[in-house]
Order: C-alpha cells, then structure tokens, then sequence
C-alpha cells in the first residue's frame, strides 16, 4: 500500500493528500513537482530511478443536511 509522504524531501514543502504537485519513484520517494524538474532532473537521488505523479487522494466529502 501506498505511503502518502507529507513532504517533498528536497524543499520540504508540505504535499498533502489531495495535492496534484506530488512526484513518486519507483520506492515511494517523494518529491514536488518543482524539484523534481529543476533541481533533480527528474533522476531520484535516493534510488537514480526517474518520476511519475503521485495519485491525488480526491475524496469525496460527505453530503451535510
């Protein structure tokens, strides 16, 4: 099962659940979309594999009354 990370290991800028901005490798590491294509050039410094985005967790809220 999937981990969602909280935050991109570079930059730590906060990636929550829903965010569209998440980047993964192949073992879960996970980046901003940002660092991904600026700063690590889409190779993962923790395992040389490359990104793929991470699926947004899009939840639907319950209907109130």
């Amino acid at each position: 099962m999937l981990k969602l990370k909280p935050n991109c290991e570079c930059c730590n800028k906060a990636l929550l659940p829903t965010s569209t901005d998440a980047m993964i490798c192949s073992y879960e590491c996970t980046f901003c979309k940002t660092c991904v294509e600026k700063v690590l050039l889409n190779v993962c410094p923790n395992c040389g594999g490359s990104f793929k985005p991470r699926l947004a967790d899009k939840k639907e809220k319950p209907e109130s009354d």
